[in-house]
């Protein structure tokens, strides 16, 4: 009897929509917490590396001369040269850890395109699986790794893990929940989590390193991400499930103008921040002389404030219009973008950095939801294909931004490099207008009748003329 009621029991949570929804969630912050960890941790470990005689933690030894006053002059100057040499080396530096934030979007663009037709031919379940595996191995490399190319790897490595686990998780999704406003909701939820793994990620990783060392945060988050596998092992069943419709396909959802339109705002919004990530803790190190928690602390404002625009804007979304929610959302990122520089203290970025996370929220929570809704009306509700377009414009705002954040950082500095990518959020939001009342396959299908009817209404006068 009791094995039979067990039985029943786990059918029952099989079958249900909401652990599928808290598995998705699961999977997206534990994915974002090992994306965000490494923030606090790699530029410094790093630096470490390279200078292991005089690391960040070291503080300038002063030289002992005969006078007072020449004692004051030697050791002003030999702290001056250090810092200069410091400051030069962090400069540099933004290059190389740039490049290796860069790589697994950049892995992850590459991967997105295979794994979204190939969820049409087996299903969700295989492929979030699937990202589970790679992910365990990914933070298994970053706990014992200790070279830049090791880390490389594992930076590389989570981006084919991240592709399976947001492109079958968010497919998931808009299939368990078809009615628009409900995936919104969910969609908000499981934003929830990749938001809350970026909220967690940074101070996690600062906070451990610091008091506790560069291997336990990724070991803990190695033993979570096996408790997220085995929990989907048991309720998820990976196995092959094909598609019941024809998917479109994925070159006429690239050619379909409103999906880019939307991916766009996604690239746009996420932009910003991902040349924040390799750029800022440097620029903190060098202008405020900040310390590894702070620099953990200082993203701590715009993950808490993504958190809560993820949440309200997948319902409010859809009551005020997703188009218009984005719209407003680029708008904002750019304004908080331009403020960052003027900051002087960590105090001054807490503002800029909330609206900043605020704003993102707002336009991952609308564009998500509507690349379903643009595939239900315009094509065929098969999700995978979409979903893969929605996370390669996450991962090209992710790609393109640490990769030039520090090239741009070294020719035209931190404050021009901001403000270059606010006026391009300025110049696209524009553009989300046109999501307002975008044209349902029905409708394409008149225009196109009715333009054949008109050729041929136009070459029946022309003969008649004729005649």
């Amino acid at each position: 009897m009791e094995g039979a009621w067990f039985r029943e029991r786990l059918q029952r949570c099989r079958e249900s929509r909401k652990l599928v929804l808290v598995i998705v969630a699961l999977a997206l912050l534990l994915d974002n917490m090992l994306l965000t960890t490494v923030v606090p941790i790699i530029p410094e470990f790093l630096y470490d590396i390279k200078h292991p005689d005089a690391p960040l933690t070291v503080t300038f030894a002063p030289i002992t001369e005969t006078n007072g006053t020449d004692i004051n002059n030697a050791t002003l100057k030999r702290e001056e040269a250090l810092r200069q040499e410091r400051h030069k080396d962090l400069v540099e530096e933004t290059v190389a850890v740039g490049v290796m934030f860069a790589s697994k979007a950049f892995v992850q663009l590459l991967a997105n395109p295979i794994v979204g037709p190939l969820t049409h031919k087996v299903g969700y379940s295989i492929p979030m699986f699937t990202g589970f595996i790679i992910m365990f191995l990914s933070t298994l490399i970053f706990a014992f790794g200790r070279s830049y190319s090791v880390l490389f790897i594992a930076r590389a490595l989570q981006g084919v893990g991240s592709s399976c686990s947001s492109v079958s998780g968010m497919g998931m999704l808009a299939e368990k929940y078809p009615d628009d406003k409900e995936r919104g909701n969910a969609m908000g939820i499981a934003l929830g989590g990749w938001a809350l793994g970026v909220l967690i990620g940074p101070p996690f990783g600062g906070f451990m390193y610091e008091f506790v060392g560069k291997s336990t945060p990724f070991l803990i988050l190695s033993a979570l991400a096996l408790g997220n596998g085995l929990l989907q092992l048991l309720l998820l069943q990976p196995g092959v499930v094909k598609a019941d419709h024809d998917p479109p396909s994925l070159k006429a959802l690239i050619m379909d103008p409103y999906i880019l339109i939307a991916a766009g705002a996604i690239t746009f919004a996420n932009t910003g921040i991902a040349m924040l990530e390799p750029s800022l803790p440097i620029w903190m190190m060098d202008t405020m002389g900040a310390g590894r928690w702070k620099q953990g602390v200082t993203f701590l404002p715009a993950s808490f404030s993504y958190l809560i625009g993820t949440n309200l804007f997948g319902p409010l979304g859809h009551k005020m219009g997703r188009w218009l929610a984005a719209l407003l959302g680029l708008v904002i990122i750019g304004a908080c973008l331009i403020m960052i520089p003027f900051a002087r203290s960590i105090n001054h970025l807490i503002i800029p950095n909330a609206g900043l996370g605020f704003a993102i929220g707002m336009v991952d929570s609308s564009m998500m939801p509507a690349l379903g809704y643009l595939v239900d009306i315009r094509h065929t509700a098969v999700y995978g294909s979409v979903y893969a377009i929605g996370d390669v414009a996450f991962c090209l705002g992710f790609c393109i931004g640490p990769a030039l954040s520090g090239t741009l950082v070294n020719t035209i500095g931190f404050e021009w490099m901001l403000f270059g990518i606010a006026f391009l959020n300025f110049a696209y939001a524009p553009l989300l207008y046109f999501l307002k009342s975008p044209p349902t396959k029905e409708e394409k299908k008149s225009l196109i009748i009715g333009e054949k009817s008109s050729v041929r209404y136009v070459t029946y006068q022309n003969e008649e003329d004729d005649e």
